[in-house]
């Protein structure tokens, strides 16, 4: 929200697609009778032309890999965490993903691929943005690649799925497990 009021003053036909509903997140709850989205657009409000901020709330999946698919750039910000499943969604669908310089980000992104950003450095996120908005054809190896990786790592069928009935195989002479017994696998699962 902080680098919005800079990205729609230099970028004068950009339009925000802000995607997600306003739920309790997984950290710390709002102000009581607030939202995270109030709070923060509340701060920037006064500075930016509401109408080319579009809140969608949540979408359906379908829906939501079409806006995917037209966006010039994404934005995936996240503490240290786990890494989500949108930002893998993003780079399979080709975007330019303007993520946060965290330790979940960097497991699959980096200058090839992406651009990242110090989390809490909203002047770098919007020079970013400036950035891929104004020369979006200056990305397209970053989205080939951001795409080639989640293939070659995370594609269902011939990598996830194969590693993780790999990891639920037992050997063939093993006797059932108890519910209460802990449970080994293969060496070579783990």
């Amino acid at each position: 929200m902080r680098a919005l009021p800079r990205i729609l003053a230099r970028q004068k036909k950009a339009q925000i697609v802000i995607v997600g509903g306003a739920g309790k997140p997984y950290g710390f709850s709002p102000p009581q009778g607030k939202t995270w989205r109030s709070v923060f657009f509340d701060e920037i409000a006064d500075q930016v032309d509401a109408s080319r901020i579009h809140f969608t709330g949540p979408l359906a999946h379908a829906d939501y890999l079409r806006v995917l698919q037209v966006s010039t750039a994404h934005v995936y910000l996240t503490y240290p965490f786990v890494l989500s499943w949108s930002l893998l969604e993003a780079m399979s669908a080709g975007c330019l993903v303007i993520g946060s310089d965290t330790p979940p980000v960097r497991e699959v992104m980096d200058s090839t691929n992406g651009i990242l950003v110090p989390f809490h450095d909203a002047n770098r996120l919007a020079n970013a943005a400036i950035e891929a908005l104004a020369h979006p054809r200056r990305f397209d190896r970053h989205r080939a690649r951001a795409r080639e990786m989640v293939i070659e790592r995370f594609d269902l069928k011939r990598v996830c799925l194969p590693k993780l009935l790999n990891f639920l195989e037992f050997d063939a002479g093993e006797k059932p497990v108890a519910a209460d017994e802990p449970v080994s696998f293969h060496k070579e699962a783990v």
